[in-house]
């Protein structure tokens, strides 16, 4: 089974979840879906309602909250984007112009609100207090992991523990209430939900771990952002923590001298590739990822054997072999 199939074992509610986001996103200030568009329609794979859609039906629901507790859920993925573009001061995002550079920061900061609180809205209609309660913990730990990662822009002295925290705010917190979001619709026990809670949380650091390697190693037409971006936005991850770790007093201070500078060329990207690939970076994150496959997994194993546990097994591969 590959991603493709499980894409497919869904296709129906998915195609339910655009009808929804389509249907959600709209307002009498046309720039405001305009804008919502330019970035939900630019290819994103809808990774997040999917891990909630299986995770609801691995617990026995296909009620009609599953649609609208989906949609909410790319929303909030939409909107971290939208922020995290102003924030980064980005000019990519999958592919073409990202929103702030095509229409501005200030409208797509707004537009990442209105998508916010739109989600909130539809979840006042599920009328589900432990849902509601889910993400609002949820945005405060996302809103946290971004503050924090902004005190450790370019400081080559963090420490992978600050590197982890900052990806499990950040990315794996939304992942996480995805797949707990769905099985709090089934009404299952707590067990099952802290089980897959803890799933997304650490499909979630695999996930950002290897989107981290990609940005060192992915040919920029297909991962949809240009080579080496993290860096030049002062952004230490793991490759660049394992290198720093043990490359020379003189080596470090060449990347101290690169990330300090206001530009970063391609000269100097080769620079620090060279310097990720002599320490052997790549391999050395790709096992810290592993592990966190490895994890994942046996969190499944308090569910019976079925199509949806073969469903999130084959997912949480895809997040390490993909290659954009």
């Amino acid at each position: 089974m590959n991603i493709q199939d499980v894409f497919a074992a869904y296709r129906e509610d998915l195609n339910l979840v655009e009808q929804s986001i389509n249907a959600h996103v709209i307002s009498e200030i046309k720039l405001i879906p305009e804008i919502a568009h330019h970035l939900i329609d630019s290819g994103g794979k809808r990774f997040r309602p999917l891990l909630l859609l299986i995770c609801a039906r691995l617990c026995g629901y296909r009620g009609k909250s599953r649609i609208p507790m989906a949609t909410v859920m790319e929303f909030f993925h939409t909107a971290t984007l939208l922020h995290d573009d102003v924030i980064d001061q980005a000019s990519m995002r999958r592919g073409k112009a990202s929103a702030n550079q095509v229409f501005g920061n200030s409208v797509s900061i707004l537009v990442g609100d209105f998508l916010s609180f739109k989600a909130f809205t539809l979840m006042t209609g599920i009328g589900r207090m432990d849902i509601l309660k889910l993400i609002s913990e949820m945005g405060k730990v996302m809103s946290e992991g971004e503050v924090f990662q902004l005190t450790k822009r370019g400081d080559i002295r963090m420490q992978q523990k600050d590197y982890l925290n900052i990806i499990e705010r950040k990315t794996a917190v939304l992942i996480s209430a995805s797949c707990a979001a769905g099985a709090i619709l089934a009404s299952t026990s707590q067990e099952k939900i802290h089980a897959l809670a803890r799933f997304g949380t650490l499909i979630g650091m695999a996930f950002q771990i290897t989107d981290d390697i990609l940005d060192y190693t992915a040919p920029s037409k297909r991962f949809g952002k240009s080579l080496g971006k993290d860096l030049e936005e002062g952004k230490i991850t793991l490759p660049l923590l394992f290198t720093i770790k043990n490359c020379s007093e003189e080596e470090k201070q060449r990347i101290r001298e690169i990330i300090s500078g206001r530009k970063i060329s391609q000269k100097h990207m080769r620079e620090i590739i060279g310097l990720i690939n002599k320490y052997d970076a790549i391999d050395a994150s790709m096992a810290i990822a592993a592990t966190y496959l490895k994890k994942a997994k046996s969190q499944l194993k308090i569910f019976r054997d079925g199509p949806e546990k073969e469903h999130l097994k084959t997912v949480a591969e895809y997040v390490i072999t993909r290659k954009e």
